[in-house]
């Protein structure tokens, strides 16, 4: 096969995933199928982030991702000397920002998607940092780790995905030493509006991100749940925090302003995002909370 037939049946094989992806209402990819789609279509310019961002201070959605990925990193208390665990850790900028700009003692990275933990890994390598960075293909809910092995925890933008949330706060306080702390940044659905068109478009918003980014039922509780599942596995001093406002009004300003971002996504990942800007972010993301979660495991 020549190189250019290859090519042409790669991008064939894409366009056909895509179109299924999103324009199919009854696929349901995993995660995995979903992250090897996307591959490194990230909107960031400097980096390959995934996340939404955290938009309190910042003005680009590159600075938009570091300050997502420094704030859980801070509330985490993350510091020199620490294991940390970052489980669903993407292509691995957060861990490169973290033991650059916290120098925890260790990161180690779980993910289960392949194809990023080769590019990662690639990465961390590139800039000498293996001895420091150990990105590891495995399960959040299935760790090959011992017990009371870690000092913190970091799930940035993916416990939503877990099958389910439940099993990885079981394998957290596992793996997590007396003391230790555990701080993630979480999509889950808002509490229930009164009124039924405010219902409706609810359930039309979160239906719509948990059908196309794998997000099981079983996770699909609201903070008084989350809270509750964390203290019944017997963590102290949980707050769950909503930062919504931080996260989601911005960004889709952002993205109105700024449509140029959308053209690092594949052409038919940006027509549903093309389309969301055409209405405002109360009506796009009414069914979505954006939750900082910090738990810490008894001393």
């Amino acid at each position: 096969m020549t190189e250019p037939n290859a090519r042409t049946r790669r991008t064939f094989r894409e366009t056909l995933g895509y179109l299924n992806w999103v324009f199919n209402p009854f696929q349901r990819l995993d995660a995995v199928g979903v992250y090897d789609l996307l591959s490194t279509s990230s909107p960031t310019k400097h980096g390959l982030y995934l996340n939404l961002g955290y938009w309190l201070d910042a003005t680009d959605i590159d600075a938009a991702s570091q300050a997502l990925a420094m704030l859980v990193g801070e509330r985490a208390d993350l510091a020199p000397g620490d294991t940390l665990l970052d489980v669903g850790f993407g292509f691995g900028d957060q861990d490169i920002l973290w033991a650059e700009k916290l120098r925890p003692e260790r990161i180690i990275g779980l993910n289960i998607t392949a194809s990023q933990v080769a590019i990662a890994r690639q990465r961390v390598a590139d800039l000498g940092l293996t001895e420091r960075i150990d990105l590891r293909h495995g399960s959040a809910t299935d760790m090959a780790l011992a017990d009371a092995s870690v000092d913190k925890i970091i799930a940035l933008e993916c416990a939503f995905h877990f099958r389910d949330r439940e099993r990885f706060f079981q394998e957290a306080w596992r793996v997590l030493k007396p003391g230790g702390r555990l701080v993630m940044a979480d999509i889950i659905p808002m509490p229930r509006v009164s009124g039924r068109i405010g219902r409706l478009q609810q359930r039309l918003s979160w239906w719509l991100v948990a059908s196309k980014f794998a997000i099981p039922p079983e996770n699909a509780y609201t903070r008084p749940t989350y809270h509750a599942m964390l203290a019944v596995r017997g963590f102290e001093d949980i707050g769950i925090e909503s930062i919504r406002e931080a996260v989601y009004p911005p960004l889709h300003q952002y993205l109105a302003r700024h449509p140029e971002t959308l053209s690092r996504l594949h052409p038919l990942a940006r027509l549903p995002a093309w389309l969301a800007l055409r209405f405002d972010a109360a009506s796009v993301y009414r069914g979505l909370d954006y939750v900082l979660a910090t738990a810490s495991k008894p001393a």
